[in-house]
């Protein structure tokens, strides 16, 4: 194992990556090489992406229903959300995330429970109509503090035409609380950015606007868009907007609130975390109710910090005051920490595979403790991710877009990175060989990374990764049952 961990990396070069796509079949070799590129001096971001995965090559992708029902509601915590079909898409989805809540668990919180139709063959022949109107009264009976319901469909509710519209209107009547259908079906689309998309509709159509908060609109009344409270992101961010003398008045959708999101378009600004899942509802808000916003990113010290005063331009003297000791009171404490991991974890090379906003927001954090992004890319992005994420890269990056497992797993052989950032799909492949590895969808049961509460728990956690005596007492399945057979 030691003597592969010393093989001289490769440059990230075409060639490399022709070599890499030659087991392909020809047709399939061209369509991958346009989802691959890499940033060299005057070059331009022309990566293919958001178009149909090959069938047969492995994508990580998830589905549109993991996007609506996984990512966007969620997190929302006085709501129970059904899963409205078999029961095996639910289970899975079941506190995946890791989205963080506040409140008695089955009285005001409900999101780190399991709710779901259940299917049977007699539901998929017959339909599932009556069992969700069952399953909607019962949920009401168990828990009646409930504040409402969304219902999102499984790939057989689509297939069998299951009216959950219907469903919704004529229980929302007797039960008297808002009802969301939400048409996420596995198969629509090419990824779960659809399912972002279909959320936020859903949240448009049923949710938004449908409610007015008793005072006036405040000049400093924000919300913060999408941020899922992952190991507790929000509240790091809060403290920071709330220190700078902002008022966060909802968060879609990490511990977020059915309130809050009825009465959302009552703020001065809306500030957007991740853009993928989230910028329709941004655009839909600044052109129907006028209110502007901004993406900003919370990722390690230098961009906090570069946040700050970006957020802090859009209102007076005051918060831009309040943004500047922020700064101040912040900056030891983060230089602290910086002095304390950068010495150990200088020049070390990471390469990342991801989704949403983090394959170019954690790149300044990583940045800040001296390491280096060699490689970085999407599962699902669209044409504006890279756009974004190609003036943040360093020459000589790999970019790619919906990597197959062949492909990220020559990539980091080839490039020999010292850390792999990637989901649990990944994570075994490259730790059974050796290379440290962080999951960086879930934060790997840690967290939060967000903020200035989260970033010396980044910091350890990445030390710890690389630093763990652990990778040189492994050896790979393939080298034990070798010994074995001796």
């Amino acid at each position: 194992m030691e003597a592969k961990r010393n093989i001289v990396s490769e440059r990230p070069t075409e060639e490399m990556v022709e070599d890499v796509l030659s087991v392909y079949p020809e047709k399939a070799r061209k369509l991958r090489a346009k989802h691959i590129a890499i940033k060299d001096e005057g070059s331009t971001c022309a990566i293919k992406s958001n178009i149909k995965c090959v069938p047969g090559l492995m994508t990580a992708r998830g589905c549109a229903y993991a996007g609506a029902k996984g990512v966007v509601w969620g997190p929302i915590k006085d709501m129970i959300h059904i899963s409205h079909g078999p029961i095996g898409c639910g289970y899975y989805s079941w506190g995946a995330r890791r989205n963080l809540t506040r409140g008695v668990v089955g009285v005001e919180s409900f999101s780190p429970m399991m709710f779901t139709s259940d299917f049977s063959e007699s539901n998929i022949v017959y339909g599932g109509d009556k069992k969700l109107e069952k399953v909607l009264r019962e949920a009401k009976e168990l828990f009646p503090s409930v504040k409402g319901f969304s219902i999102c469909s499984e790939c057989p509710v689509g297939l069998i035409g299951d009216d959950i519209e219907s469903v919704a209107k004529r229980m929302n009547k007797e039960l008297e609380v808002p009802i969301v259908p939400v048409r996420c079906e596995g198969f629509r689309g090419i990824s779960q950015s659809l399912g972002h998309h279909i959320a936020n509709d859903a949240v448009r159509d049923y949710l938004l606007g449908k409610k007015e908060r008793p005072e006036e609109v405040g000049p400093y009344d924000i919300s913060l868009i999408g941020d899922y409270n992952i190991g507790g992101d929000v509240w790091s961010s809060k403290k920071i907007l709330e220190e700078m003398g902002l008022r966060v008045r909802n968060v879609w959708t990490g511990d977020g609130t059915v309130e809050g999101m009825m009465a959302a378009h009552q703020v001065k600004l809306n500030l957007i975390h991740c853009y993928r899942s989230m910028n329709y509802i941004c655009k839909h808000m600044e052109e129907t109710y006028g209110i502007p916003w901004l993406e900003f990113n919370f990722f390690g010290p230098s961009k906090i910090k570069e946040s700050i005063r970006k957020i802090a331009a859009q209102f007076d003297e005051t918060i831009q005051k309040k943004g500047e000791e922020v700064i101040a009171k912040y900056e030891p404490i983060m230089q602290k920490v910086i002095d304390q991991y950068r010495p150990r974890l200088e020049g070390k090379k990471v390469m990342l595979f991801i989704g949403g906003l983090r394959p170019r927001h954690v790149i300044g954090a990583y940045e800040d403790l001296g390491m280096e992004v060699i490689g970085t890319g999407y599962e699902f992005a669209h044409k504006d991710d890279y756009d974004r994420t190609f003036p943040e890269m360093q020459n000589q990056t790999i970019i790619y877009d919906d990597a197959t497992e062949h492909e990220l797993d020559q990539f980091v052989n080839r490039l020999r990175p010292d850390l792999v950032g990637s989901g649990v799909k990944e994570k075994y492949v490259f730790q059974k060989q050796g290379i440290p590895f962080r999951q960086m969808h879930s934060w790997d049961y840690s967290g939060p990374y967000h903020g200035f509460e989260g970033f010396p728990i980044f910091a350890r956690d990445m030390d710890i990764a690389i630093s763990s005596p652990t990778w040189s007492l492994t050896k790979a399945p393939w080298k034990i049952d070798k010994e074995v057979r001796g």
